[in-house]
């Protein structure tokens, strides 16, 4: 497995984000609106996103996305379903936020879902915890906000 620095212009990083949706819309589509988030999350502003790549395929990725000075956000984390169950999108959050320190940030914050048991597990054994609901996320109740300090 490689895991390669990019941005949010890196075409694999787009189809994974594009993947990630097909996914949302098929496991939560159903109990939430999600066209609401898609304001949210918007590629834009992606400066700092890993691919995953298995000799030569793209099979996962996932960003982080400047929320204030201090604080960055965990962004469009997806690994293929192919792929999941192997411990690659544990790697891929610890070396976002290992990127996250090196840029200077003191906390990382994240949003998901109840829904989604497999990311908030993933989430809380690299050491997040709940945290109330921010940003855009306050009066989502159906969000889970989940934050980190990185020092």
């Amino acid at each position: 497995m490689d895991f390669i620095r990019t941005d949010g212009t890196n075409e694999d990083f787009i189809e994974n984000c594009r993947l990630l949706d097909i996914d949302l819309d098929r496991r939560v589509g159903r109990q939430i609106k999600r066209e609401k988030y898609q304001k949210f999350n918007q590629l834009d502003e992606i400066r700092e996103a890993i691919v995953v790549y298995d000799n030569g395929k793209a099979i996962g990725g996932g960003a982080i996305r400047s929320y204030d000075t201090e604080t960055v956000e965990l962004k469009r984390v997806f690994v293929h379903n192919d792929y999941q169950g192997r411990g690659i999108g544990s790697k891929l959050v610890s070396l976002l936020i290992e990127w996250a320190a090196e840029l200077g940030y003191r906390r990382m914050i994240l949003e998901t879902g109840e829904l989604l048991a497999e990311s908030c597990a993933v989430y809380k054994k690299l050491g997040f915890e709940v945290i109330p609901n921010y940003g855009p996320y306050v009066d989502m109740p159906e969000s889970l906000c989940m934050g980190k300090d990185l020092r």
